[in-house]
């Protein structure tokens, strides 16, 4: 959005001409005006603005020409309709057209500044919507269709994937569970000369050491009650590819000792069988664990360790790169509405601001679920506060401490509420002085006494 705000007003009474232009320019919109129907539908041919005030019912042309002129020429352009209650029936038809909202005559100062506010933030989350569509866009040009980041940690990593990844060497992950370890891995392997070949994925930690032998090595007919047929394991299914081994440090020690023979051989036998097969397979081992901590307990091998730590890529918290939320918001907010097949809404600031704040302890995959939750719930466009989870709400009871975890004083939790107050009322100080139960001399003191802007 421009800055200041365009906003045009067009009205045949005087009076009320003189009054709305002198209300909207103390909020610092940049004001024109048009006294007839006939010089507003002029201007809005030869300008833009991002929000047209138009009355309902002028002589020669009215609002309803306006609006129809302002969906052809300005498509984004918002448009409030200014009528009496005699017509209300009218500005109800002209919202059906296309129209933002109405106000009534006599009208209320702060309702006016409320709609402008409200299309002024509706412009908004739309200009931002499209950025982030156009920077998602990008990312998806340079082939990083999930994994969408604009941090530089993380980009770090991606160019050292990117690098190693036509190697061949074996990598291995690290990452606090959610963060996209396996979306790592199959970038590793997409930017590999194995991009043509299988990615096959398991995670160590979902079975116990008999089925895992038999999920990753397979077996032969016959090679225990119930094995009717011969079965490939995931191992010999990945020849050509990428093996991806999640959670590899909840694997047994014995199962460690077989894997590490196929890497060090490029052999294996399948449960039950008598003959090797031969395997090019490429591995690479994710895990949530600190791994150097569970060698030294004798938890994983370490000649596996090294086997698999070729290259290691450590993959951050989303709490360490919040400036990817918005991005990553937006990407689950085009998925999610296209699998439920919606209209993808849009975030509300207090939702973004919520959720920069918080730590994300569920990393990527908590977020996601935010965003899947927000879109059933919301009717409107719209993802609001009301739409988060409890728990998340609740966090702007927490944020009354201070960065280090401490209390603030009273008197830093006066200036933050009086700033708060006066932002949500536009810098209003009647009303907010009405909302704080102060009267204005009062407020003043108080705006001078803390140095508030």
């Amino acid at each position: 959005m421009s800055y200041p705000p365009r906003v045009l007003i067009i009205d045949d009474e005087e009076m009320a001409l003189t009054n709305l232009e002198h209300i909207l320019k103390k909020q610092g919109y940049e004001i024109m005006t048009a006294d007839t129907g006939p010089r507003g539908l002029s201007v809005v041919r030869s300008n833009t603005f991002d929000v047209v005030l138009t009355d309902l019912k002028m002589e020669k042309v009215d609002g309803m020409q306006i609006l129809e002129e302002c969906r052809q020429r300005h498509p984004h352009t918002e448009v409030i309709m200014i009528t009496g209650y005699a017509t209300v029936d009218s500005a109800i038809e002209a919202m059906k057209k296309g129209a933002y909202h109405y106000v009534s005559k006599p009208y209320r100062i702060d309702a006016v500044r409320k709609v402008v506010a409200e299309a002024l933030e509706k412009i908004r989350l739309r200009e931002e919507n499209l950025q982030l569509k156009q920077e998602l866009r990008k990312l998806q040009s340079e082939g990083q269709v999930k994994l969408i980041t604009k941090d530089p940690a993380m980009l770090r990593i991606l160019q050292t994937a990117r690098q190693i990844a036509p190697t061949d060497c074996n990598v291995l992950i690290s990452g606090e569970s959610g963060t996209g370890k396996e979306l790592l891995a199959r970038f590793v392997h997409d930017h590999s000369q194995r991009s043509e070949g299988p990615m096959m994925a398991v995670n160590c930690g979902t079975f116990n050491e008999e089925l895992l032998t038999n999920e990753l090595f397979g077996h032969e007919k016959g090679a225990y009650t119930g094995a009717h047929i011969s079965k490939p394991g995931i191992i010999e299914l990945a020849d050509g590819g990428t093996l991806f081994l999640d959670e590899i440090t909840e694997m047994s020690t014995t199962m460690q000792a077989k894997l590490l023979r196929v890497i060090q051989e490029r052999q294996l036998m399948r449960v039950g069988g008598t003959a090797t097969i031969n395997v090019n397979v490429r591995f690479v081992a994710a895990t949530n664990r600190n791994v150097q901590e569970a060698v030294h307990a004798n938890e994983f091998r370490k000649d596996l360790y090294y086997r698999l730590n070729v290259v290691s890529l450590d993959l951050p918290p989303l709490a360490a790169r919040k400036g990817d939320i918005p991005l990553l918001a937006q990407f689950f907010l085009e998925k999610h509405s296209r699998l439920m097949k919606r209209d993808t809404p849009a975030l509300s600031k207090e939702v973004l601001d919520i959720l920069k704040d918080y730590d994300f302890p569920g990393n990527v995959r908590e977020l996601e679920n935010i965003i899947e939750r927000g879109i059933a719930l919301a009717t409107d466009g719209v993802i609001e506060e009301k739409h988060l989870p409890d728990d998340i709400r609740d966090l702007k009871i927490a944020t009354y401490r201070r960065k280090d975890g401490s209390l603030p004083t009273l008197e830093e939790q006066e200036i933050r509420y009086i700033k708060q107050v006066l932002a949500e009322t536009g810098g209003n100080k009647t009303l907010a002085a009405e909302t704080l139960g102060i009267d204005r001399v009062s407020l003043w003191r108080k705006i001078k006494r803390y140095a508030i802007e």
